[in-house]
């Protein structure tokens, strides 16, 4: 089978040796969940193809774009310690409701599991962890509804669940599609969560050496 093909039309961005790099569509679960309706994912179908993948980390379902797998056990470590130490340069873009009062900016606001509500995540100044969120406007426009939305670039320095789309929230300008932070009719205002996995840059297993891996935004 050719390199950049995978069973269920999964797009390969890169393979060798030591890992993995896939375009995840939105809608598609990173590694199975409980119950025998949710154990399509890109994980298990990355392992039909190649028998040693190994999961690294994770998109949430509703996000798309660049994603990692490692190919072997030392491949795992590697690459895990280089998500764990902030070694990995993590790149998105999304679409938000309204228009941010500056053109950049930074979000630094602890955040934790809202039990109740699982599984959504909250701002928790008293028992949250530390969570940082570089943005940018890119443009600024509006949708068919004529309301103001505006294209951010992202980069996450920290990697909590959720913490793109809740910080976002926090400054008031939720990501349109998203059911769970985005009032009713942001949420309406998109078929799905407009926010997507643009670019990672992280050290080769093999030597350090950086690579950068890309998936064009497809919105």
């Amino acid at each position: 089978m050719h390199p950049d093909v995978v069973p269920d039309c999964l797009k390969c961005l890169h393979a060798d040796a030591y890992l993995l790099a896939f375009d995840k569509p939105a809608g598609l679960l990173s590694v199975p969940g409980r119950g025998a309706d949710k154990q399509d994912s890109l994980a298990t179908r990355a392992l039909a193809q190649w028998s040693d993948a190994r999961v690294v980390h994770r998109l949430d379902m509703a996000t798309s774009g660049v994603i990692v797998l490692a190919r072997g056990p030392a491949a795992q470590r590697s690459l895990g310690a280089a998500f764990a130490d902030r070694r990995v340069d993590k790149h998105y873009e999304a679409i938000v409701d309204g228009w941010p009062d500056a053109d950049s900016g930074e979000i630094d606001l602890p955040l934790a599991a809202d039990w109740p509500n699982r599984p959504r995540q909250q701002v928790d100044s008293a028992a949250g962890k530390a969570s940082l969120t570089h943005w940018r406007v890119l443009d600024r426009g509006h949708g068919p509804d004529g309301q103001p939305r505006a294209r951010l670039a992202l980069t996450p320095v920290t990697g909590r669940s959720h913490q793109l789309r809740v910080h976002l929230q926090a400054i008031g300008h939720p990501i349109l599609g998203d059911p769970l932070y985005a009032r009713p009719a942001a949420a309406t205002a998109a078929p799905r969560l407009l926010l997507h996995a643009v670019a990672l840059t992280l050290p080769h297993p093999l030597d350090d050496t950086p690579l950068r891996l890309h998936a064009a935004c497809p919105f």
